[in-house]
């Protein structure tokens, strides 16, 4: 029989790798706590129309990358390829407005049928916050905070570089896409076969190509500082102001676009030089237009997300969770009380595991194999005289130690 693999851009981890994750996951639920983020669950499914809507039908992740089907129902589903989207979605179909300006983050998995490459899989895991109901700039400084001590939490500050930049107000972005149109009009027969199609679709995509060719003429092109609105212009003055007041380092990156309409003024990422050409650890922005063009009243917010997979990548291996002790049982009956011990222990606080295959030297192998401090040895003999033996597998030494009272005992 053919053994079955798993399927294509997916991944199951032990041990190491699966706590590289979980140690990424403990480090973002604690800052999240710090920050005052609700904990939030939205569904792995949502109805297609929620994506379609929100990222825009003709965007590759809605055209090429989504995981769509339709249900038994004949309904269109989708697993979700992002958070943001059913978030909003979750703001306005679960009367979440009370809340506003309501702080929320969470993580879990997600889903993007892509090529699979270091880093990026078809089915990955994010980290996401969101600041919905804020207009203030300030809210953005909030975000970037959070963005900027879990990068710190994790040990990355030193190896990763903020980006920042305006997207400017819709006055600000139909100016400048107006400027991008006209100069890569000019130039449309030297640019690359992708951005030409975005040229009418969206110019502003042109300014992220990763095409050789189109380089001088994205260097060439007309920045957003020329179309800023007064008020834009403010904006973006006080969220870097905010930053600087916090001590967050910041870089200007002019180029950094985000192509969806609905995004506005700030776009911000953490970038670093270790992971090659995937060199984004996380990336944000202020989107106030999404929640209208989900049907919802027009609705300031602000977050970001970030490859938990990535970030594992970055941090140093945790470390291994081991058993403080081992007990090894020898016959039917010492085998019983270990059972009755190791609930004790557990319920002490004490990391305890139980050795019960092979003889006794193999036995001790496995407790010094899985880093514990101390085995216990429990026998027909040891039971009748109330105790067992306790052996320190780092110096050798074996004595005698009552049963009664050994968590405390073991504390001590």
């Amino acid at each position: 029989m053919t053994t079955l693999q798993p399927v294509r851009g997916t991944q199951s981890l032990l041990g190491e790798d699966a706590d590289r994750l979980a140690a990424v996951v403990a480090a973002f639920d604690a800052t999240r706590k710090l920050f005052g983020f609700k904990r939030v669950e939205i569904p792995v499914l949502e109805n297609t129309a929620v994506f379609a809507r929100s990222l825009g039908e003709t965007t590759d992740v809605v055209s090429k990358e989504m995981y769509t089907f339709d249900d038994r129902g004949g309904d269109s589903v989708t697993l979700r390829p992002e958070f943001t989207a059913g978030i909003a979605r979750a703001f306005l179909s679960e009367g979440w407005q009370q809340h506003a300006p309501l702080k929320v983050a969470t993580h879990g998995p997600a889903f993007r049928y892509e090529r699979p490459q270091k880093g990026r899989f078809r089915q990955f895991h994010q980290l996401d916050a969101e600041i919905i109901g804020a207009a203030e700039p300030a809210a953005d400084v909030e975000a970037i905070a959070f963005a900027a001590q879990l990068i710190a939490e994790l040990g990355l500050a030193e190896r990763s570089t903020l980006n920042l930049n305006t997207l400017g107000d819709p006055a600000t972005r139909t100016a400048w896409r107006d400027a991008l149109h006209a100069h890569f009009s000019a130039h449309k027969k030297a640019l690359s076969d992708e951005s030409r199609a975005r040229l009418d679709r969206n110019p502003l995509r042109i300014l992220d190509s990763k095409a050789h060719q189109d380089w001088p003429i994205v260097d060439s092109a007309p920045a957003i500082d020329e179309h800023l609105t007064p008020e834009a212009a403010d904006f973006f003055a006080a969220v870097t102001s905010g930053l600087d007041a916090a001590g967050i380092a910041w870089t200007r990156a002019p180029r950094l676009v985000r192509g969806l309409d609905y995004y506005r003024h700030t776009a911000f990422e953490f970038v670093t030089e270790e992971l090659g050409a995937q060199s984004q650890l996380l990336g944000g922005g202020r989107y106030d237009g999404l929640i209208e063009t989900l049907g919802g009243p027009p609705t300031p917010a602000v977050g970001w997300a970030a490859g938990i997979e990535r970030l594992a990548m970055m941090i140093d291996a945790p470390a291994r969770a081991t058993p403080e002790v081992v007990l090894v049982p020898l016959g039917e009956r010492a085998e019983a009380e270990a059972q009755r011990i190791l609930t004790v222990l557990r319920r002490a606080g004490i990391a305890a595991d139980m050795a019960y295959r092979g003889n006794m030297k193999k036995r001790l192998s496995k407790a010094s194999e899985a880093g514990a401090a101390y085995a216990l040895i429990i026998g027909d003999d040891e039971l009748e005289r109330g105790e067992g033996q306790l052996k320190d597998l780092g110096t050798g030494e074996q004595r005698s130690i009552a049963l009664h009272g050994l968590a405390e005992a073991l504390k001590a």
